[in-house]
């Protein structure tokens, strides 16, 4: 059934009174509403005041509204970037330990680089070098110290000939085989090295003490002191070992006896170099005497008999 056209609150006063104050508020409202469009128009400085009020209470929760829709915005972005910066910090963790053992490598070619440089100018300057050899093994944890040369007779080395490295005296070979030779490395007990000091030619023995260091005993002098720093080198003497090579360097202040490490380490060494004896013992066995020379045998001249006539 339609509702009826007329919709007149019937009798009730009290709907009567509010629909009409509906009707004087909504035509109270568009008049307000339409002085408050035309005074705008006409002078827009008027609301300017209330517009920044409006907007200091508004402004507030408008940013915040604003905050709160970005982070939600962000969401799905900031989970993204998250897992592409996992993959891009593992992808330059690998790059960098890459690097890390590229350069390691680059440093440990240049060290060898630099010691083989080294031997090779050493080489150069000694004018008696027998061979260039690997030092394969050395002996480390026994009181004993060998190092084991991949070198012997076959390539010229000898007993008794000098083992040096670039920084100074590795030892002398004790045995020669085929191709390989035994070192007596200046740290064994059994070892013997006449020294002297650089700074006043003291003369001295380094000894070996089994224990990686080398021992120095003054042989001129009683009461020689021995200063941290002082540098040793062989003096010649013995006919073994050539002058003038690096053997090792004062650790402490001491008299008499002074502890020193030697320059040269056989751990470290991969080449090294081996010299002729500076005085060669002259060789008695296995040579025969000198024959005499064949003598011209001179005959007499003949008699000759006078004829007479």
């Amino acid at each position: 059934m339609a509702s009826p056209r007329n919709r007149r609150p019937g009798f009730s006063r009290r709907a009567q009174y509010g629909f009409f104050l509906g009707y004087v508020f909504a035509v109270a409202g568009s008049l307000v509403a339409a002085a408050l469009l035309a005074l705008s128009t006409f002078d827009p400085s008027t609301f300017a005041a209330l517009r920044l009020a409006l907007a200091e209470v508004t402004t507030p929760i408008s940013t915040g509204v604003g905050v709160i829709g970005r982070g939600f915005i962000s969401i799905p972005g900031a989970i993204g970037d998250h897992f592409a910066l996992q993959q891009r910090n593992a992808a330059l963790r690998k790059q960098i330990e890459d690097s890390n053992a590229l350069l390691m490598r680059a440093r440990a070619l240049s060290y060898d680089n630099r010691r083989l440089r080294k031997l090779l100018q050493l080489r150069d300057r000694t004018n008696d070098p027998v061979t260039t050899a690997r030092l394969v093994s050395s002996t480390a944890s026994s009181t004993r110290r060998f190092a084991v040369l991949n070198a012997g007779f076959r390539q010229g080395v000898a007993t008794g000939q000098p083992v040096r490295g670039p920084e100074g005296l590795v030892g002398r070979i004790l045995e020669a085989g085929p191709n390989t030779a035994r070192v007596l490395l200046l740290s064994d007990p059994e070892s013997i090295v006449p020294v002297r000091r650089t700074r006043d030619g003291l003369p001295a023995i380094a000894m070996g003490r089994g224990d990686g260091w080398i021992e120095v005993r003054s042989v001129a002098l009683l009461n020689a002191t021995f200063l941290p720093g002082d540098v040793l080198i062989t003096s010649g003497t013995g006919g073994i070992y050539p002058p003038n090579i690096p053997v090792a360097r004062i650790i402490r202040r001491s008299t008499d006896t002074a502890l020193a490490r030697s320059f040269a380490q056989p751990d470290t060494l991969d080449f090294a170099l081996v010299q002729r004896a500076f005085m060669p013992m002259p060789r008695t066995e296995g040579m025969a005497p000198e024959a005499s020379a064949p003598q011209p045998t001179i005959t007499p001249p003949a008699k000759v008999q006078e004829k007479r006539p």
